[in-house]
């Protein structure tokens, strides 16, 4: 997997172009007393919507670091960080950031990504093979970011209680299927639909993302899990792909290494068709 911290490293924070970022030495093992992060939060973090944490000063504000705090999980995947006044520290290294930026959590910020793959066919319904490599590609649900991120792998945060199995499939109802404009029927027919696919997916990461909204005090962190559908016929060619939620678009892309992709997503796809024995 290509570097887990590079792309919080360098250049302006995104959204925030007066904000930029400059780190000599990411390693907080090397002193660094010129080290002078930008303090940063968001202004649409500052306005305490539901899903963020309050300011660390805040009297009724008390977390419980490194644990289950109630129904915000706050441990990391990768084990304790360090709380360095009064603050989480990210595990990875320095960002030229402190304070939240555009993320609700101090500390760890929990994502899951479905990653939902079929083999490419011909009309015939043969496996079409690349010319390059002689392995059969693959696709995967690819989604347009509406916030400007690029293509991406339709993803989300999980939600306070919630587990991640119900974030996977949540996460690509909404940005894959456009759930949120279904009727309470549709939405059933489509869960019940795809209920099968979800049940046996693979993990294929579970850890840091190099999300470029990182910040020394606030990261993110995912569970990616691969929901692939080996046969010719299946469910998958049944659902009518349309982008919702925070999606701009959605595609069946061909899996290659010329992907641009979103944060660590290109280092997860790549482990996929790895596993697959398919194109790369």
């Amino acid at each position: 997997m290509a570097a887990l911290h590079s792309k919080c490293t360098v250049g302006s924070y995104p959204k925030a172009d007066q904000v930029v970022r400059s780190v000599k030495h990411v390693d907080w093992n090397v002193q660094d007393d010129s080290y002078t992060p930008t303090e940063y939060t968001a202004p649409s973090i500052l306005k305490q919507p539901p899903y963020a944490d309050k300011l660390p000063n805040a009297e009724d504000f008390a977390p419980q670091w490194n644990a289950l705090d109630g129904k915000v999980d706050r441990r990391s995947h990768e084990g304790n960080y360090m709380i360095v006044d009064g603050l989480p520290r990210n595990p990875h290294g320095r960002t030229g950031v402190s304070g939240r930026g555009l993320l609700g959590r101090w500390g760890p910020n929990h994502a899951a990504d479905p990653i939902v793959t079929r083999w490419k066919r011909s009309s015939s319904g043969e496996k079409v093979v690349s010319e390059d490599s002689g392995r059969p590609l693959l696709q995967f649900v690819c989604i347009l970011r509406g916030d400007g991120g690029g293509w991406a792998i339709p993803g989300g945060m999980v939600d306070p209680g919630e587990v991640v199995s119900q974030t996977l499939r949540r996460e690509f109802m909404e940005e894959a299927l456009n759930s949120g404009n279904m009727t309470a029927e549709e939405r059933q027919r489509k869960v019940e639909l795809i209920v099968e696919l979800f049940s046996k997916g693979e993990e294929v990461y579970r850890g840091y993302v190099d999300d470029p909204r990182n910040t020394d005090n606030a990261w993110m962190e995912t569970v990616a899990q691969n929901f692939h559908q080996d046969e010719p016929k299946g469910v998958l060619d049944t659902l009518e792909l349309s982008a919702g939620d925070d999606a701009a678009a959605v595609t069946w892309q061909d899996v290659s290494s010329s992907l641009q992709l979103y944060a660590s997503h290109a280092d997860f796809i790549a482990t996929v068709a790895d596993r697959h024995a398919a194109h790369w």
